[in-house]
């Protein structure tokens, strides 16, 4: 099934196109700030990508502001996936870490099982280690602009072992595995 395009009813982004692209009231872009979002250069670069859903834009340029301002990540830049009709960002959460892909999608939008495996195949960056499943991360925006964050992979991945190392040796964690263990 493929994703609604267009916004639904409450859903995030503009409605009926951008202001940036003469197609709304601009009613979307804030009030007291004005057109802030419409000039801003992200954005108007995001716009020219080949990729008809303006609320994906939408979408994708609330995920580059909550990455790069909210969470402080680094090196935040913008692809767009023309086949997928997807706006993807490659980000590193520390200047030392390797690039994680993010892909921004509305919360109407609706993803099967097909839609989710071919964006991994297609939107994943190449790994290093070919034992090293491929993955993304799944931004899904509210219209209110909360973002939810879902790693996706490829298959299973062990999770890392706790960082915690003290509850390992403290009486009471040892009672609590025990009783999530029977």
């Amino acid at each position: 099934m493929e994703p609604a395009v267009g916004p639904a009813e409450g859903g995030c982004g503009p409605a009926g196109g951008t202001a940036a692209a003469g197609g709304g009231s601009g009613g979307w872009t804030g009030g007291a700030g004005g057109n802030w979002m419409a000039t801003h250069p992200t954005f108007t670069a995001m716009m020219s990508l080949d990729i008809s859903d303006s609320t994906q834009i939408y979408a994708a340029f609330v995920v580059y502001l909550d990455l790069l301002e909210g969470r402080n990540w680094h090196e935040v830049k913008h692809v767009g996936v023309a086949e997928l009709q997807l706006v993807c960002l490659h980000a590193r959460e520390r200047e030392e870490d390797r690039f994680q892909v993010m892909v921004p999608v509305p919360v109407h939008v609706l993803l099967s099982h097909e839609r989710i495996r071919e964006i991994l195949k297609k939107a994943s960056l190449p790994q290093d280690d070919p034992d090293t499943p491929l993955s993304v991360t799944l931004a899904i925006v509210e219209s209110d602009s909360t973002v939810v964050y879902y790693k996706m992979t490829d298959g299973f991945v062990i999770p890392d072992p706790p960082d915690d190392t003290e509850d390992e040796d403290n009486k009471q964690w040892r009672k609590k595995r025990k009783k999530l263990f029977k």
